[in-house]
């Protein structure tokens, strides 16, 4: 089998997870030994913490070995997969991925790759960059090896192939790509739009997804509005009874890792440092009720997910322009309370994998429309598996929906450095007595749990009140506002 040591033979190592994460598991590989590869291309999936995340390639050539079969826990790092950049065929023996740990373990010290962007980490994972203010490598000790006393590649270069998706040898002169993450890739593929035709708007010249698919709209004709009614008739095979089998057994142990695992973790970090505080409000809703149904007809928001959680999210949004001192976080080490001056608005989602929180990144800027258009992006990434970590990350507020579950309210608990975070429950017919006399109404109850240590009483009572007011009075967002 062809050496480590030459230098046609890379290895591609697990990148890292950032956050604190140092594994990932490997859950379904693209490729195998003999297949050949291009620069940018996914060869598996991995799951971490956080989330399920696909990783490309870095390099162009044939695939030599899988070193860890489908399953494996793999710690950041590691090489995970070898590529002959030679352009040489695999060889006949090639150790198939079952056998690879035993490989791997007797394989000799892996060459040195060239340094990722900026700071000498491992390549990230799809969908989450590095900190353009990492702290710059030191100079090694004795002799430099050709690679590492290379000069820097030029900053166009290093932005490239960072948004490419890994943070190794920067893509070759030659074949200069427009300059997109690996998501805004792969939605121009499904829509079949050429990134070389779509004038970038981010920064540095980066294609967004509102450029993709703006530049997808004049080729595709406007699609038509659905009822959704057909919805229920998919759920059946999600709950089917016959997909779990326990061949007579009095117990099944399942191992705990994942996001199970680090929702576990947090939970506890969370409940045994910030001292819960949970209030609760009933409130009558009917007329938010009705203003989503006129808001489903609105012609400026055909197409989004209109529903009772978007008006919940702008009346909490509202709430915290008017209490701002909700929006913080404590700072243990410095003694500090931090003000936010934004809101990274998190949506807890219940997903195959567990219960993920992902954020709408600046939700107060946002007009009812765009908060509409984010909410519906979050909720579909998130059922299909495929929230990247940094969409996880930063989170200021959270919402809680158990009112999807019939559930009247809960007593949730915080998410790890938020102040706050608010429970929804289910919106039912009740017997209430409006304007003197006792009819039928849609009610629910709200839940919010704070940090006591930064919010005391009044502040907490103060928001969950002007929640509850403005979806009692949803005119409330326009005088409010």
């Amino acid at each position: 089998m062809t050496t480590m040591t030459e230098a046609s033979v890379r290895e591609f190592k697990m990148p890292d997870v950032g956050e604190g994460l140092t594994e990932a598991e490997i859950l379904k590989w693209y490729v195998q030994p003999g297949d050949t590869v291009t620069d940018g291309q996914v060869v598996c999936e991995v799951e971490t913490a956080k989330a399920a995340v696909e990783l490309p390639i870095p390099y162009d050539g044939v695939v030599r070995e899988l070193r860890f079969p489908e399953g494996t826990t793999v710690d950041v790092g590691t090489p995970i997969i070898t590529v002959d950049v030679s352009g040489g065929a695999a060889p006949a023996g090639a150790a198939p991925a079952a056998e690879a740990p035993a490989a791997a373990a007797a394989a000799p010290a892996p060459q040195e790759e060239a340094p990722s962007v900026g700071s000498g980490r491992q390549p990230v994972l799809v969908g989450y960059g590095v900190a353009t203010t990492s702290t710059k490598r030191r100079p090694r000790k004795g002799p430099e090896t050709p690679a590492a006393a290379a000069p820097a590649a030029p900053a166009a270069q290093a932005l490239q192939s960072e948004l490419n998706g890994h943070g190794g040898a920067p893509a070759a002169v030659d074949r200069p790509r427009p300059l997109a993450k690996p998501p805004v890739r792969k939605l121009a593929k499904d829509l079949g739009v050429d990134l070389a035709a779509v004038t970038p708007t981010g920064p540095e010249g980066i294609i967004t997804r509102e450029d993709v698919h703006a530049a997808a709209a004049p080729q595709q004709a406007p699609a038509p509005v659905e009822p959704a009614a057909p919805a229920p008739a998919a759920r059946p095979a999600a709950v089917a009874p016959a997909a779990v089998s326990y061949d007579g057994a009095r117990e099944t142990r399942v191992p705990v890792k994942g996001v199970r695992k680090a929702t576990a973790q947090a939970m506890v970090g969370s409940a045994f440092t910030a001292p819960h505080v949970t209030e609760f409000v009933t409130v009558d809703v009917t007329r938010t009720m009705k203003l989503v149904d006129e808001l489903k007809q609105d012609k400026d928001l055909q197409g989004l997910r209109v529903n009772p959680l978007l008006l919940i999210a702008k009346a909490l949004l509202v709430a915290v322009k008017r209490n701002p001192g909700i929006n913080a976080s404590w700072d243990e080490a410095a003694q500090e309370i931090v003000l936010k001056h934004y809101v990274n608005l998190g949506i807890a989602a219940a997903t195959p994998r567990g219960l993920i929180v992902p954020n709408i990144k600046d939700a107060h800027d946002k007009t009812l429309p765009q908060l509409a258009e984010a909410l519906g992006e979050l909720v579909a990434t998130a059922r299909e598996g495929k929230t990247s970590p940094a969409a996880m990350q930063g989170g200021t507020l959270t919402i809680t929906n158990v009112g999807v579950f019939g559930v009247d309210t809960g007593t949730p608990i915080l998410n790890p450095g938020e102040s706050a975070i608010l429970a929804v429950g289910a919106i039912k017919l009740q017997p209430w007595v409006h304007k003197g006399k006792v009819k039928p109404r849609q009610v629910t109850t709200l839940a919010l749990s704070f940090d006591h240590r930064l919010v005391d009483g009044e502040l907490g009572s103060k928001v969950l009140a002007d929640v509850a007011a403005v979806l009692e009075q949803p005119k409330r967002l326009i005088t409010w506002a």
